[in-house]
């Protein structure tokens, strides 16, 4: 594994000789706007492996991208490399269907100490609740950033992160959102601990994810990816694009559905994505994304 290869994967030209929250900042930018969040490879027929040299093999050397158990265990990787104090984190992540957390640890996040200040830096949730910039630990503190309104709620030791939502312009109200969404103000989206975390610990539940017939990644075939002033994600056959504050506090959806002959080039030409094995997108589950 060579830094400068992740490096040239992700675009990044910037110096990293100083570990400082500029640079972390930057590498993070470039890292979400490189590699998808992606569970592709479930609905390929391949397995996803928790093993470091796999995940590096695949998503630097085959541009692929992948899931937060690959996304964030690569970059802890580049972190540590690079002089970062890293922390591996587990979360759990809330599905609005249910009005509940999940039952057990299904996310992993990094924490990074800067200067005595403690960051959360996760470049592995996708869609439109993925960070653009590390997150100061801080409770009950605003963080405006382009996706809008993050912010940290402390209680007890269990840290909730929750992200404030803009209005939509759906022009294509035929094939709209998700039910009910457009009325959500804010988002919960996961809680967590600070207690520290290996990697092991998540091979139980990586597995689970991708082999439970009622796992979220097993019912939806999903690809997003950050752009400069937005997301694309591509659901089982529907595109989404969105663009920030499109006008007056209002993000533009913009969403089409794709024949089965559209897949491959719009996952070469909008998440720079090419497979290896025969592709089969599946939506059967009602969990919304956004």
């Amino acid at each position: 594994m060579d830094i400068k290869e992740y490096f040239a994967r992700i675009s990044y030209q910037g110096s990293y000789d100083k570990p400082n929250l500029a640079t972390l900042t930057d590498i993070f930018q470039h890292h979400i706007r490189a590699i998808p969040f992606e569970n592709l490879s479930i609905h390929c027929g391949e397995s996803i492996e928790l093993d470091l040299e796999a995940t590096y093999n695949k998503i630097v050397r085959k541009k692929r991208g992948g899931w937060c158990m690959e996304n964030n265990h690569l970059l802890s990787w580049v972190l540590k490399t690079l002089g970062y104090h890293v922390t591996l984190l587990g979360s759990k992540v809330y599905v609005p269907e249910y009005n509940a957390y999940a039952d057990e640890v299904d996310h992993l996040l990094l924490k990074v100490v800067l200067d005595n200040k403690s960051y959360i830096v996760d470049g592995g949730f996708g869609m439109a609740y993925q960070i653009w910039q590390p997150m100061e630990l801080v409770s009950g503190t605003d963080q405006p950033q382009t996706p809008g309104i993050f912010r940290f709620l402390e209680e007890s030791g269990v840290w909730y992160l929750e992200k404030v939502k803009r209005k939509q312009w759906v022009p294509n109200q035929s094939i709209s959102a998700s039910h009910n969404m457009e009325k959500e103000v804010c988002r919960r989206v996961y809680l967590f601990t600070l207690q520290p975390r290996d990697i092991e610990e998540f091979r139980a539940r990586n597995t689970h994810l991708q082999t439970a017939p009622d796992s979220l990644f097993v019912t939806k075939s999903i690809c997003s990816l950050q752009t400069a002033d937005g997301i694309r994600a591509l659901v089982g056959w529907k595109l989404t694009e969105i663009k920030y504050n499109y006008k007056d506090n209002m993000d533009l959806v913009e969403i089409r559905i794709l024949a089965d002959d559209e897949m491959e080039k719009t996952l070469k030409e909008k998440f720079n994505i090419t497979l290896d094995k025969k592709f089969v997108p599946i939506n059967t589950s009602r969990l919304s994304l956004f």
